[in-house]
C-alpha cells in the first residue's frame, strides 16, 4: 500500500509538471493575487495604486472562492495558492457604473447555491445566485433586496435557517436578522447585537497605536462561524487604516445572541512586514482545517490602500477562537500538506543587509527594499528591462524561497479599476561571490500579474547574493517594497532574552510598557501574550527595538507574556512566562 501511495504521488507530481504547475507546498502573505487598482479617482490623487479589503473566502464544492471589495470580479482556487480571476460586475442596468460595485461583500452558500451581495443602504442592489461560479454563471435571485445593509454577511445554520448580519459605524451597533430563504424577506425586525467597548478592550481604541486621538473606533465587518454548537460572531475594529486593525469575536448559543466577547482579538498582527488582520471571514478547507482571511494595511498612496492575508485558525477546549499570526508574513504550509497552517521555520535572510541597485529614483533608496516595511519602497529611475536590485545575505546561506513585493510608482493614470492582460516579467539569480551569477528562476515569459510574487524553490540553493532583474512591468517604474529571501543561515540561533519586564499601571490597565535586554545577534523579537500560560494566542513582531508599548489588553483581566529572539539562523528559547495583574 505504501508503494502504491508513493507511485500515486510521483504520478501526480509528473502530471503537475506536465501541466506547467509547481509542487509548491507553501504560501506567504500578502496573498499574491492580481489585485485591481482603486476605481475611485479621488482615492488615487497621490498616485494610481492597487487596493482591496474586506475579503470573504468560501469552500464551495471543494474549491475556494475569494471575493473582496471592488475588484470587478472574483477568484477561485483548487489549492489556495494559484488563483484564477473571473471578471464580473455585480450590477444591474439601473445601478449605473457605481464605484462600490461589490464593497465588503456578503457571500453565502445555501444548499447547492452560492449567494453574493454587495454593501448598500438602498433597496436597489441585487442578491446574485450561482450553482456554477467556476463558469462565471450568475443570475439575479432578488433584484432589489429590500432591507440592504453595509458590510453584510450571510450565514446558513445547520438547521437550514438563514441569517444576515451587517453594520459599519463608529456610532451604531452591528445588527442581525433572520431572512426567509425563499423570498429573502426579513422575518421579524433586526436585532442589535454588539457595540465596541474601547473603555475596556484596549485593541478597540482608534489610532495607529491605539491612542484614540480624534475619533471613536469603527465597528464593522460582521461574520458568523458555527463550531461545536457554538456561534462565533466576528467583528472588526478600530479602523482599517491602522496596523492594529483586528477582528474580535463574541460567542453565543444562538445565531442572534446574546454574545459574550472574548477579551483578545481573534486575528491581530500589528508588527512585521505585512501589518493588520481586520475585517475578514473564516472558512474551512477541504481537509477540515479552519482559516481566517482578512485585511492587511498599506495606507501609502491612500488610507484605503490595502491587501489580504490568510491565517490558520483554531478553537481550543474552552471555546476560545484564535488565529495564529506569529511569523504570519513568513512562509507557511498550504492546506493540502500534512503540516497545513504551520510555519516552515524558514527565516528572513536579508533584513537590512547591504543592497546594490542599477539606479535610484530620488529618495526612494535601495535600503527600503529590505527594511521589513510594506509602506516603504525602492524605485529604479525607470521601468525598463535590465533594471536590477541585488541583496547580500551577509554569508553563505540555504535559500528556500523568495518573495517579490512590487510597489506602485508612476503608474499610468488610466489604471483605475481592474486592468486585465497586464503582467510582471523578471529573472532571479543567485551567487556565492557576487561576481558569477546562476539563473535561479526565469519568469521572462510570464503572462500573469503577480504583485506579491512568491516562489518556493524546487530545490534549496546555497547562496550569499540574490539578484532580481526586471524584464517587464505592467506600468510605471520598477519599484520594490520588499525583496524578501527566506531560508536558513549556517550559524547559531540567537541566545534567549535574559531580562524581560512588563509594567502595567492602575491609571490605564489596557496598556503595558514592555522592556527587555537586547540580544546582540537578533534582528527581531516575537512578544507573545494571552490570558493563560497555555493561551498566548497574540503575537507582535518587533524590529530594531528593545521596548514596546502594548495597548491591546482587557482592563479587567490579568495577562501573561513571554518573548523570543529571532535571527536568520532561527529562533531562541522563550523567556519564562511573566504574569501581570
Amino acid at each position: 500500500m505504501k508503494r502504491c501511495l508513493a507511485c500515486f504521488g510521483l504520478v501526480l507530481l509528473l502530471l503537475c509538471a506536465a501541466q506547467g504547475q509547481t509542487s509548491q507546498q507553501t504560501y506567504c502573505n500578502p496573498v499574491d493575487i492580481d489585485y485591481g487598482y482603486t476605481p475611485i479617482p479621488n482615492f488615487s490623487e497621490w498616485g494610481r495604486h492597487r487596493a482591496t479589503a474586506d475579503p470573504v473566502i468560501v469552500n464551495y464544492k471543494n474549491d475556494y472562492y475569494l471575493f473582496s471589495t471592488n475588484q470587478w470580479g472574483y477568484w477561485w482556487s483548487a489549492d489556495m495558492l494559484n488563483w484564477t480571476f473571473k471578471p464580473k460586475k455585480f450590477l444591474r442596468p439601473w445601478n449605473g457604473d457605481v464605484y462600490d460595485e461589490l464593497c465588503a461583500p456578503a457571500v453565502g452558500v445555501v444548499g447547492d447555491t452560492m449567494l453574493v451581495f454587495g454593501s448598500t443602504y438602498t433597496d436597489k442592489f441585487t442578491i446574485w445566485m450561482s450553482t456554477d461560479p467556476k463558469a462565471n454563471d450568475w443570475k439575479p435571485l432578488v433584484d432589489s433586496f429590500a432591507i440592504g445593509g453595509w458590510d453584510p454577511d450571510f450565514f446558513t445554520d445547520s438547521d437550514g435557517r438563514f441569517y444576515m448580519y451587517n453594520g459599519s459605524s463608529n456610532q451604531y451597533p452591528l445588527y442581525g436578522i433572520e431572512l426567509d430563504r425563499k423570498t429573502m424577506q426579513p422575518k421579524g425586525t433586526r436585532k442589535e447585537l454588539l457595540y465596541l467597548e474601547d473603555w475596556r478592550y484596549g485593541w478597540q481604541r482608534f489610532g495607529e497605536y491605539s491612542d484614540n486621538t480624534f475619533l471613536d473606533p469603527f465597528l464593522e465587518g460582521a461574520h458568523m462561524t458555527k463550531y461545536n454548537d457554538k456561534y462565533y460572531f466576528q467583528f472588526a475594529g478600530p479602523g482599517t487604516e491602522f496596523s492594529g486593525y483586528a477582528d474580535g469575536v463574541a460567542v453565543g448559543d444562538s445565531p442572534l445572541g446574546p454574545f459574550v466577547k472574548q477579551s483578545d482579538p481573534l486575528s491581530y498582527k500589528p508588527g512585521g512586514f505585512a501589518r493588520g488582520a481586520g475585517h475578514g471571514s473564516t472558512f474551512q478547507d477541504k481537509h477540515g482545517q479552519y482559516w481566517h482571511v482578512s485585511t492587511i494595511v498599506l495606507g501609502v498612496k491612500n488610507n484605503f490602500e490595502r491587501r489580504l492575508g490568510i491565517w490558520p485558525t483554531y478553537f481550543d477546549q474552552d471555546d476560545v477562537m484564535h488565529s495564529n499570526t506569529a511569523f504570519g508574513d513568513y512562509p507557511h504550509y498550504l492546506p493540502d500538506c500534512d503540516k497545513a497552517g504551520q510555519f516552515t521555520g524558514w527565516m528572513l535572510l536579508n533584513y537590512k543587509k547591504p543592497v546594490t541597485v542599477s539606479s535610484t529614483l530620488g529618495a526612494l533608496t535601495a535600503n527600503h527594499a529590505v527594511d521589513e516595511s510594506i509602506k516603504t519602497y525602492w524605485s529604479a529611475s525607470s521601468g525598463k528591462a535590465g533594471e536590477w536590485i541585488a541583496t547580500d545575505l551577509g554569508a553563505l546561506s540555504t535559500v528556500r524561497a523568495v518573495q517579490i513585493n512590487y510597489a506602485d510608482q508612476d503608474v499610468d493614470s488610466s489604471f483605475l479599476g481592474k486592468i486585465n492582460g497586464i503582467y510582471h516579467q523578471y529573472k532571479l539569480y543567485s551567487s556565492t561571490d557576487g561576481k558569477k551569477w546562476s539563473l535561479l528562476l526565469d519568469k521572462s515569459k510570464n503572462k500573469t500579474d503577480v504583485p506579491h510574487a512568491y516562489t518556493e524553490l524546487d530545490k534549496p540553493v546555497q547562496a550569499r547574493y540574490i539578484k532580481l532583474e526586471n524584464v517587464a512591468m505592467p506600468s510605471g517604474k520598477f519599484a520594490i517594497s520588499g525583496l524578501r529571501v527566506f531560508g536558513n543561515g549556517h550559524s547559531a540561533k540567537p541566545e534567549a532574552v535574559k531580562q524581560f519586564t512588563v509594567m502595567r499601571t492602575e491609571k490605564d490597565k489596557r496598556s503595558a510598557w514592555i522592556k527587555w535586554n537586547p540580544v546582540p545577534d537578533a534582528y527581531a523579537y516575537n512578544i507573545y501574550t494571552g490570558l493563560a500560560p497555555d493561551k498566548l494566542y497574540n503575537c507582535i513582531m518587533v524590529h530594531d527595538a528593545n521596548d514596546y508599548y502594548y495597548k491591546a489588553m482587557d482592563s479587567q483581566k490579568g495577562y501573561y507574556f513571554t518573548i523570543e529572539a529571532i535571527n536568520e539562523h532561527g529562533v531562541s528559547e522563550r523567556y519564562p512566562i511573566v504574569k501581570i495583574d
